[in-house]
């Protein structure tokens, strides 16, 4: 958008006016609105990244203070997985949360990555039958990508950092 300034507050031109930004044509909620949709978000969610450090934090043997369920298939969880994950496919929550799970330990729920909604479907299942749930953004994918350890059915793994997800320095922080 184009503004003229005069030391007032900006106007826009006519040849502005006519071609609407494409980030502001719907525009920016009001900030109470924004911090409480922001706040539930976080209530909802958590990244591999906080995932990792409060897993590695928890470690030897440590409790983090919540479970992580992997949601996906035998053959998906053996192609690997976050070590000291739960293998709780979605469609056996029904039959085997209770067995499973302390309904005072909050769940983190995974499944492949940002494509796949299994995690959401895990997560809607589970707080359902009373579970307090968030999931994990990014997955499986987003959990290897980043550079964490993972388990396979042939043991355990390690890819280097993509640049385009995490740092590729160790132990360097992403500063979010």
């Amino acid at each position: 958008m184009t503004a003229i300034t005069t030391g007032a507050a900006p106007t826009t031109t006519a040849a502005s006016a006519t071609k609407a930004n494409p980030v502001l044509r719907v525009p920016p909620a009001a900030p109470a609105e924004a911090a409480a949709y922001f706040s539930a978000s976080l209530a909802f969610h958590a990244d591999v990244s906080d995932v990792a450090a409060a897993l590695a934090e928890a470690v030897p043997g440590g409790d983090p203070g919540f479970v992580v369920i992997d949601t996906r298939s035998t053959e998906s969880w053996d192609q690997g997985h976050v070590p000291g994950a739960l293998h709780l496919p979605t469609a056996q929550i029904p039959q085997l949360a209770a067995r499973l799970l302390d309904p005072a330990v909050p769940v983190v729920t995974y499944c492949w990555g940002p494509g796949c909604n299994g995690a959401t479907r895990a997560a809607l299942a589970l707080s359902l039958l009373g579970y307090r749930v968030k999931e994990m953004l990014g997955g499986f994918e987003y959990w290897a990508r980043e550079g964490f350890a993972y388990e396979t059915a042939e043991g355990g793994e390690r890819r280097d950092p993509d640049p385009l997800t995490a740092p590729v320095v160790a132990d360097a922080d992403c500063g979010c």
